[in-house]
């Protein structure tokens, strides 16, 4: 069976593309560390929701005394490229410091790379569509787009991009609300619930065992929240698949990674081995 660090980690990634980009922070004490982090590698697929493989990716996550950094990097089919670096604490709560996102490529609509800093509140948006002009303050490297700079003030129970360890730490299986940051490109705070589905079988060749089965689904307040539905604007659900046991192991998820709101699952890829030459 997976490594319960090693997966649970990889899936850091899923749900900043809720809403365009969610800008991950701090939890709330309800969400305390009861199964912790530690060193991992895993080798990963993304596969649409017929069940094709459109990328390969690698999530690495180290520790430094209670400070991890989780990097988590997907190569397309056609080229482009998912990036995000997440560095986060665990003392007693689950805390992030900082996150780095970038989004390139054909696969993507809106190719974006977005920078939080959870200390100062600042994130910062930059718009890579083609044709936009290069940042002559911010740009590098030839990357292409102005960056919009926002100061956000971050509620206590800010969730992004942490939610398979949220679920993992849950105290129950009730429903939880947590509030998100969406970078539209203007940052705005939306609230996240997440759900208990019941339990889903799945088998590890012969054995079979049951699945958690999560469902996280943005609530848009006021006016935004009656009319995204109409136009088609309520961003899709996330799903999270856990097992419950002494050492809980996230098996899979499937969820936007982007404002395009295309449904992707993230599996760990299982290895194939050559055969030996006679």
């Amino acid at each position: 069976m997976l490594g319960s660090t090693s997966f649970r980690s990889v899936l850091l990634l899923v749900v900043p593309g809720l809403l365009s980009f969610f800008v991950p922070c701090c939890l709330s004490e309800i969400f305390s560390v009861k199964n912790p982090q530690a060193a991992a590698h895993t080798f990963l697929v993304l596969k649409t929701q017929e069940g094709k493989i459109v990328a390969v990716g690698e999530m690495t996550q180290t520790v430094r005394g209670a400070r991890l950094t989780t990097r988590v990097n997907f190569h397309f089919d056609d080229g482009s490229r998912y990036e995000e670096t997440t560095v986060f604490t665990q003392h007693g709560i689950f805390q992030l410091l900082t996150d780095h996102t970038l989004l390139t490529g054909p696969a993507f609509k809106n190719p974006a790379e977005v920078w939080i800093n959870c200390r100062t509140g600042e994130v910062k948006v930059r718009d890579m569509k083609p044709g936009k002009e290069k940042d002559d303050q911010n740009g590098k490297g030839g990357d292409k787009g102005s960056i919009i700079t926002s100061r956000v003030k971050i509620p206590p129970d800010l969730a992004n991009g942490i939610l398979p360890i949220i679920v993992e730490n849950f105290p129950d299986d009730a429903q939880h609300t947590v509030t998100m940051i969406a970078a539209t490109p203007k940052p705005r705070i939306v609230k996240l619930v997440l759900s208990s589905q019941g339990e889903d079988t799945f088998s590890v060749e012969k054995a079979s065992y049951k699945a958690a089965h999560y469902v996280a689904k943005v609530e848009l307040g006021g006016i935004a929240g009656v009319v995204a539905p109409l136009v088609g604007k309520q961003p899709p659900d996330t799903e999270f698949w856990v097992f419950k046991g002494p050492s809980p192991v996230f098996l899979k998820s499937a969820g936007p990674l982007s404002a395009d709101n295309v449904i992707w699952q993230i599996e760990v890829a299982s290895p194939t081995w050559s055969g030996r030459e006679k």
